[in-house]
C-alpha cells in the first residue's frame, strides 16, 4: 500500500521521462562529433541487391535541428503541462478541468432552451413534444445503457415503462432517484430461513403470491418461513417503496424468474446501484428527463 501513498512512482516517472529526453540530446551530440571512416568513394562498403550502395553522407543540418527543436518543445511542454509525475505544470491544466469547462460552456448555451420549462410542471413537460425530444436524447445518452433504448430494462435493470416502481413512480420520487441515485440491498437470509428444503419451500410460497406455477404443498410449508421476508416485503408480500423492497405479488421479476432464481436470491442476496446523475446533469436536464421517464409509464397523459 505504501507504493500508492509515497512519492516513489512520481519521482520514477519524472526521472525516466527526463532521462529519455537527455539521452536523445546526448545521442545527437555524440553522433554529430563522431567521424565515420569511409572509403575513398564516400561509401560505407555496404551493397545490397548487387548495385544499391550505402553512402556515407552526414545527416542534413535542418534534419538535426528538427531533433533539437523537438527536445526543446518537449521540455517546454513538460514545464507547462502535467507529465513529470505529480508535477501539475505551470498552467495547472487537467483533463477534468477541460471537461468541466466544456460542459459548463455547453450548459450555458442550452440554458435558454431549458428556461422555457422552468415554470412548467412535470405533467405539462410530458405533454410538450419538443421537451420529450430533448428527454429522449438525455435518456439515450445517460440511461439507455442499463435500461435499454426502449426503456424496458433487462435482468437486473428495471423496466421503466410498466408502472412497477421499487421506490415510487411519482414525479418527485423519479426526480429523487435520478438526482441522488439508489442503492438496493437484498441481504442473504438463507441461514435465518432454515434448511435448504426450507429455502425451496419458501421459494414456492413466493411464487404462489403472484399466481406463478408452484408446488402447492411446498408453498404451504414455506408460508411460515416468509416471516423472515415480511420485515421488508410486508406480510402480504406487496413490498415497501420506502425501502425499495419489490412487490412479490405482481409477477414482475427483476433478477430472474422461477424456483432457482428465488433460491439463489435468498441464499446469496443481491445489491444493485443506480448511480446519481447530479453533477453529470443540470437540475433543468433532470427535470426534463424526469418528465420523459414519468411519461413512459403514463403514456395516456404524455400522448395528449
Amino acid at each position: 500500500m505504501s507504493d500508492f501513498t509515497s512519492n516513489f512512482w512520481s519521482i520514477y516517472v519524472a526521472g525516466v521521462t527526463l532521462a529519455g529526453i537527455l539521452a536523445c540530446l546526448l545521442l545527437l551530440i555524440f553522433t554529430a562529433r563522431k567521424k565515420v571512416v569511409s572509403t575513398t568513394d564516400n561509401t560505407t562498403g555496404h551493397v545490397w541487391d548487387g548495385d544499391l550502395t550505402e553512402m556515407n553522407n552526414p545527416l542534413p543540418r535542418w534534419w538535426m535541428w528538427l531533433f533539437v527543436i523537438t527536445i526543446v518543445f518537449a521540455l517546454g511542454y513538460l514545464a507547462a503541462y502535467p507529465g513529470l509525475g505529480a508535477f501539475t505544470g505551470k498552467l495547472s491544466w487537467t483533463q477534468k478541468g477541460e471537461y468541466e469547462a466544456e460542459v459548463a460552456k455547453t450548459n450555458e448555451q442550452w440554458q435558454p432552451v431549458y428556461a422555457r420549462f422552468a415554470s412548467m410542471s412535470i405533467e405539462q413537460i410530458a405533454e410538450d413534444k419538443s421537451a420529450m425530444a430533448i428527454g429522449d436524447r438525455l435518456f439515450m445518452n445517460n440511461c439507455a445503457q442499463c435500461h435499454g433504448s426502449d426503456a424496458r430494462g433487462s435482468k437486473g435493470f428495471p423496466n421503466l415503462s410498466d408502472g412497477d416502481w421499487l421506490h415510487g413512480g411519482s414525479p418527485e420520487q423519479i426526480s429523487k432517484t435520478i438526482h441522488d441515485g439508489r442503492i438496493g440491498v437484498m441481504a442473504p437470509v438463507a441461514a435465518a430461513v432454515g434448511t435448504a428444503d426450507d429455502v425451496r419451500n419458501l421459494a414456492h410460497y413466493v411464487l404462489s403470491l403472484s399466481g406463478s406455477p408452484n408446488d402447492s404443498l411446498k408453498a404451504n410449508l414455506g408460508k411460515e418461513k416468509f416471516a423472515v421476508c415480511a420485515a421488508c416485503h410486508g406480510m402480504d408480500g406487496k413490498g415497501n417503496q420506502a425501502l425499495g423492497a419489490p412487490n412479490l405479488t405482481d409477477d414482475v421479476w427483476l433478477h430472474g424468474y422461477g424456483e432457482e432464481a428465488i433460491v439463489n436470491m435468498v441464499t446469496k442476496g443481491k445489491m444493485n446501484e443506480m448511480p446519481a446523475q447530479t453533477g453529470k446533469l443540470t437540475d433543468d436536464q433532470i427535470k426534463v428527463l424526469t418528465a420523459y421517464v414519468w411519461g413512459l409509464s403514463n403514456k395516456t397523459v404524455a400522448a395528449r
